[in-house]
């Protein structure tokens, strides 16, 4: 086995300076990230962050890190690939971090000499045979026998014993019929399960190759998070094992659990704590894309675990524990069975919104993993099959005419006003062009780079993982990567040639003779960059009209115009039929679903309340307190924008704009969480973004009521305990505690009011 490296302790300095550098790239490359329930993360004590899903490889920590120390003031030493962590320029920032880093022995898979099969699948299924093997020489006790991938899965299991090179024993059986058609030569038919005679090795089956892992010694990272969580500090760990791009949570792997009881077996009294966080994506790997980081409530470990754990009993502790984070984990985070399943919840919560209302990011979370929790129960009812068939449909003919949902409500456009609204839209894709192209052309070298980069470390990913589907998980940090190497040396090259044109006839006579030439090198140095981010921003928006323009051309074509008028009827439809079925089965689902309900019903009364006309953009308030009239959605939940057809004029959202500057990290004067939590939006609590006042839910007997109370004492004493900490170690400490606490705000109390 490999020999480790010690472990760099965390430098303080170095996290901040490596987090703030690395938060510019965040801002650039998202258009949001959106924290919710930060308020729940304890301020002191040790803590254990478990994250997924682990869709984004090294940009889900430092989004983490980012938020973590910005609400809570904390910094995370976080578990990370002994793989990764020889690369030397991740590698190098991960130790400056405090990283800890883990031996993986899926990281050290190896071809193993011969084919493997299996000889009796049903009598003996642990026993596995070789034909020109080496296991004496290539296996060890401990170590992984890995079949070959199908369909981006491959099964592994631990070796137990090993008899010869040519024979060995497992610690479990393979599951899985494919694993076993690997192994025997035999498949399902027709999704028949063939015969006990049938499961047999094939007569004329040679057998199948395989890989070999080593075992990996995992005692020095136990020592090393043993050590951050009796110290008081916080560990991060993706207790997935691995970055992948699945629409479902993987098996969890043990070590959170283990780290968890081994800390409270050695010091029961540490107050230990484990925070579920879900990272919540829209198009992960895209640039501008926005994400929700969301904090559920701390896990306790029970007593009762760590007296079993104490006694011997590990194996059963640690599954109950791990059983208990898996859940809180489905509590934060949408999964779903399979893409086509996810893009099905995607379009009926589109639907479910027909007025076009803007929904907060969190809110959209929350509606799709209501979505998919309903889906998942009801699946197999008669209206849901049918609905999921309609809805599949509607999907199609969108692909089919390239148009997006938001965008069929151009079918209800007269001509005179497609012709004005394409006419407007290309003379300010014309002006916004000005602003773009130089950005543009310059930075393109670093567009070129980051996209060829991206896809071929994708394909690599792909090959060489079990787990990936697409191998889209790498790709945000590896553009992110390239661009920080290139993007500085691309300025440089061009502040030289600028220089050096200077230098040789002064720009053709445009510079003076008395313009020195460091200050032509001060000048580029923030002329190019700038130029480059005023190109992003601008063309942000520019991207969002050339979507539009599709559409406004199809209703000039007689042909298509009708065929989008049609699917804007069928839409609407749809919606009515979408939102029959919620109503029904929702409160079976859902006790709280009328009195907590996330979108207001359009066709309560049987009275379809019609957005605004796109002529009167001015919101009007509906009866049940929900602000319509706002312009349609994107497929991921934002305003359709400038280019969403929204209104003749346009709009210009609040992330477009260019008065937000304070929005950005670099630039910014306090937490996000901060301002969103100051401003009151539409009638609302503060912080509750455009969330209406509501009551709680009904409170029908005592244990309801004492639930209430406990909840708001709970709430009260994090409050007073933080106004004690803060009143002892004064007011001139650098500190962003006070962004996020755990005190019984607006924001924390909605927050709450969810689950009472």
């Amino acid at each position: 086995m490999a020999k480790r490296k010690e472990l760099v302790p965390m430098v303080p300095w170095a996290y901040d300076l490596i987090l703030w550098t690395l938060s510019i790239l965040i801002d650039l490359f998202f258009r949001e990230v959106h924290p919710r329930g930060s308020w729940k993360v304890p301020r002191r004590g040790p803590v254990i962050f478990v994250v997924a899903p682990h869709a984004n490889q090294f940009v889900d920590p430092l989004i983490l890190m980012r938020v973590i120390k910005m609400e809570a003031g904390r910094r995370i030493a976080w578990l990370i690939a002994e793989k990764s962590m020889r690369r030397k320029f991740v590698g190098g920032m991960a130790k400056a971090a405090g990283a800890v880093p883990v031996g993986r022995a899926l990281d050290s898979t190896k071809p193993g000499t011969g084919k493997i099969y299996l000889p009796d699948p049903k009598n003996d299924p642990t026993l596995i045979r070789g034909v020109g093997t080496q296991f004496e020489k290539e296996c060890e006790v401990g170590g992984l026998l890995v079949l070959p991938s199908v369909n981006g899965t491959a099964s592994n299991t631990d070796i137990l014993e090993i008899h010869g090179n040519e024979e060995i024993r497992l610690k479990k059986e393979f599951k899985g019929d494919v694993a076993l058609g690997q192994l025997t030569g035999r498949r399902k038919e027709n999704g028949n399960t063939k015969e006990d005679g049938d499961t047999e090795k094939a007569q004329d089956f040679e057998g199948t190759s395989y890989k070999v892992a080593p075992k990996v010694d995992q005692s020095k990272v136990y020592d090393a998070v043993f050590e951050r969580l009796h110290s008081g500090g916080c560990v991060g760990i993706f207790p997935e094992g691995g970055s992948h791009d699945r629409t479902e949570l993987l098996p969890l792997k043990p070590g959170v659990a283990i780290m968890a009881l081994g800390s409270l077996a050695a010091d029961p009294d540490s107050g230990l704590k484990i925070v579920p966080c879900g990272m919540n994506y829209f198009h992960a790997h895209k640039f501008r894309s926005r994400a929700v980081v969301e904090f559920g409530t701390p896990l306790e470990v029970p007593k009762e675990l760590v007296d079993l754990y104490t006694k011997g009993e590990r194996r059963e502790a640690t599954r109950q524990l791990l059983e208990t984070v898996y859940q809180a984990l489905v509590a934060v985070t949408v999964t779903s069975p399979d893409y086509d399943t996810l893009m099905l919840i995607q379009a009926a919560r589109r639907l479910y919104n027909p007025t076009g209302k803007k929904l907060p990011l969190p809110m959209i979370v929350e509606l799709n993993r209501r979505l998919v929790k309903g889906y998942t129960h009801y699946k197999d009812d008669p209206r849901i099959v049918q609905l999921k068939k309609n809805v599949n449909a509607y999907n199609k003919q969108l692909w089919l005419l390239g148009v997006r949902d938001h965008q069929v409500e151009y079918a209800k456009f007269s001509i005179i006003e497609v012709v004005f609204t394409l006419i407007y839209r290309l003379g300010k894709l014309a002006v916004l062009s000005i602003g773009t192209l130089p950005g543009l052309i310059l930075f393109a070298p670093v567009f070129i780079a980051t996209k060829i980069i991206s896809i071929r470390k994708s394909r690599e990913a792909l090959a060489a993982s079990t787990v990936k589907l697409q191998g889209r998980d790498v790709m945000a940090t590896w553009k992110l990567l390239v661009a920080m190497a290139f993007a500085p040396a691309l300025y440089w090259t061009y502040t030289i040639l600028l220089t050096w044109w200077t230098y040789r006839n002064r720009v053709q006579g445009y510079v003076p003779e008395w313009v020195p030439l460091w200050m032509v090198v001060i000048f580029g140095m923030v002329v190019f960059p700038s130029i480059t981010f005023a190109a992003l921003r601008i063309g942000e928006s520019g991207m969002d009209i050339v979507k539009s323009l599709r559409p406004l051309a199809l209703s000039l074509n007689p042909t298509s115009a009708n065929t989008l008028h049609k699917l804007r009827e069928k839409r609407a439809t749809l919606s009515r039929e979408v939102t029959e079925v919620i109503n029904t089965l929702g409160p079976e689902m859902f006790p709280d679903f009328d009195s907590n309900r996330i979108i207001a019903d359009p066709f309560r009364d049987g009275v379809f309340q019609e957005p605004t006309s796109p002529k009167s953009p001015r919101p009007t308030r509906t009866p049940s307190g929900f602000i319509s009239g706002t312009p349609p959605q994107h497929a991921d939940g934002a305003h359709a924008d400038i280019g969403s057809g929204s209104s003749t004029q346009g709009y210009l959202p609040r992330n477009e704009s260019f008065h937000n500057l304070g929005n950005i990290g670099l630039f910014a004067s306090q937490p996000p969480s901060r301002s969103r939590s100051r401003s009151s939006s539409s009638g609302g609590l503060a912080g509750s973004g455009s969330l209406p006042v509501k009551a709680f839910s009904a409170i029908s007997s005592k244990e309801s009521l004492d639930e209430v109370s406990k909840k708001i004492r709970g709430a009260m004493r994090e409050r007073g305990k933080e106004r004690r900490r803060k009143s002892e170690e004064g007011s001139g400490n650098w500190d962003f505690a006070d962004s996020g606490t755990g005190s019984a705000t607006p924001d924390s109390l909605h927050e709450g009011r969810k689950d009472v």
